[in-house]
């Protein structure tokens, strides 16, 4: 029997991955813990908080649009810079995002109009749009994923968290509304440098032709949208049908501006959640665990950040509440233990990554019930309960999740995430604004009667997220079950870090030492 000739290429590019740079990892690591949290808090808008700092002939409304436009314009990024990634490669998409944040940054010292303002966010929004595809993809693509993976979702779930109080951060006693545009200048210039070192190190370590090399062999078997390629035809159509909803969420946050009405945009919000479920249930994947990963992100983004902005507000000095810097213990606590949580679920054997990310989402419906057991309260401890669990069951969730998912899959579910994290905001600010309304029709209202009705809202807001993601969790095990036992799932093999098809030839690299250099403990790469 003739044995067809093994393409020395690509041996090559598996011993080059396998003896893979530590420095690099731990740059790549360093950048995943600075970038995201500055990706993440460009989402909320925080020009309300130094109105009163605002040149005259200003008006707050058309400052607060114009703010708002970051978010938008991150959730139109994700989808695009996700298809970057797969065609460039993860650093040089995060060295572009970096640079349109930094120059976002440096311009924020001179913007003196609204029109200007509405510029530089929507460059900030499309530079941190790019960051959160790009340090998944960086984390993914190493071999030492199994440490980075739950570093990137650790920080993730913590970012989602925090992101409101860090915005709120450096507003304490400022004497400049414009540090609304640039709340973190020097965190964006060490991130910038440690992309620009990734970008070198990726570039000596061999990366950049090991692109090539995958590149050319795509092209000459007629490539089916592996690394370094464009995305196959069926990956771009489900990317696209992911975009269509996000452009919709975009249109009604930004016509919310517009004094539209509040009940229809709710609606609107509510059913582009429900399409996006739709979307998860009915769509097809590469692999089946990409549908639990869409679930994944769907469920966390939805209710994650909004119900923790709406919480950090109540807990504000001047509300009754403890203010921030009497919360940080909480939310500090939150983010080690979601990190740490992310770590050990990484470490589990693969055949317990469902029931993982189960029990993630499991601990998040557990943290809205304690949100509204707990909150508010005039001392920060007790939040440290609500918190960890929506942190910790974020991390465990989606790190889970990730072990059953390909590449594509991957950044497929962070556009779900993008587009549910906006939409949460609508259907969560949209019950606030309701609420609020009523309370302004009572003959006295009273600062209690508002305190009230933003608790009001906040526990009408958890009541429903726990609801939407209870539903998540049922309709990800029957799908599950149903992808499990179809054809194309008994033809895939998982290993204990990414989606084998059996089909696939890998030529492994020969097996390092138990101790090896490269910090595997002598797994092979396949294993990863």
């Amino acid at each position: 029997m003739a044995v067809p000739p093994v393409p020395q290429a690509r041996t090559a590019v598996m011993v080059r991955a396998v003896h893979a740079p530590l420095l690099l990892d731990v740059v790549i690591g360093l950048l995943i813990a600075v970038a995201l949290p500055l990706a993440i808090v460009a989402i909320p808008n925080t020009i309300s908080i130094v109105a009163a700092l605002l040149p005259p002939g200003v008006q707050t409304e058309d400052m607060m649009r114009a703010h708002g436009l970051a978010l938008p314009a991150m959730l139109l990024t994700v989808p695009v810079a996700a298809l970057a990634v797969r065609r460039f490669r993860a650093a040089p998409v995060l060295v572009a995002g970096l640079t349109l944040l930094a120059l976002a940054d440096a311009s924020g010292g001179f913007a003196d109009s609204a029109d200007l303002v509405a510029i530089l966010r929507i460059v900030h929004g499309i530079g941190a749009g790019m960051l959160i595809p790009g340090t998944l993809a960086a984390a993914a693509e190493r071999p030492r994923r199994n440490i980075l993976l739950p570093i990137w979702t650790g920080m993730l779930a913590a970012s989602l968290l925090c992101a409101q109080a860090l915005a709120l951060l450096p507003l304490d006693a400022v004497d400049s509304w414009r540090v609304t545009l640039q709340p973190y200048p020097m965190l964006t210039g060490i991130a910038l440098g440690l992309a620009a070192a990734y970008l070198v190190l990726w570039l000596l370590a061999g990366e950049h032709e090991r692109a090539q090399t995958v590149q050319a062999e795509d092209e000459a078997v007629g490539g089916q949208g592996r690394a370094g390629r464009w995305p196959a035809r069926a990956e771009l159509v489900r990317l696209v049908s992911a975009a269509v909803p996000a452009v919709v969420i975009a249109v009604l946050g930004i016509g919310m501006t517009f004094d539209w009405p509040t009940y229809r945009v709710l609606i609107a919000a509510a059913i582009a959640v429900a399409v996006m479920v739709a979307l998860v249930v009915f769509g097809s994947f590469e692999e089946p665990g990409g549908r639990t990963l869409a679930f994944a992100n769907v469920a966390v983004g939805l209710v994650v950040l909004p119900t923790a902005a709406q919480t950090t507000y109540l807990e504000m000095g001047g509300v009754g509440g403890p203010g921030l810097s009497g919360i940080w213990t909480p939310f500090v606590l939150a983010a080690v233990g979601a990190l740490g949580c992310a770590y050990f679920a990484a470490r589990a054997p693969q055949q317990m990554a469902f029931r993982l990310t189960t029990a993630g989402l499991v601990a998040v419906v557990a943290g809205l019930c304690a949100i509204r057991l707990l909150v508010p309260q005039p001392y920060g401890p007790p939040l440290v309960v609500p918190f960890v669990l929506l942190a910790a069951g974020s991390a465990v969730a989606l790190v889970s999740a990730l072990r059953l998912a390909g590449q594509g899959s991957t950044l497929l579910g962070l556009s779900f995430c993008a587009s549910t994290v906006f939409a949460g905001i609508l259907v969560g600010s949209g019950i606030q604004f309701l609420q609020l309304r009523q309370v302004g029709q009572m003959p006295n209202p009273t600062q209690q009667s508002v305190v009230g009705g933003l608790v009001d809202a906040l526990h009408a807001w958890a009541l429903a997220g726990g609801f939407v993601v209870v539903v998540i969790i049922v309709l990800a095990s029957v799908m599950a079950r149903r992808d499990a036992a179809s054809p194309a799932g008994t033809r895939l093999m998982f290993g204990r870090g990414r989606a084998v098809r059996d089909e696939a030839l890998v030529i492994p690299a020969p097996t390092p030492s138990p101790e090896g250099e490269d910090g595997t403990n002598g797994e092979p790469l396949s294993d990863r």
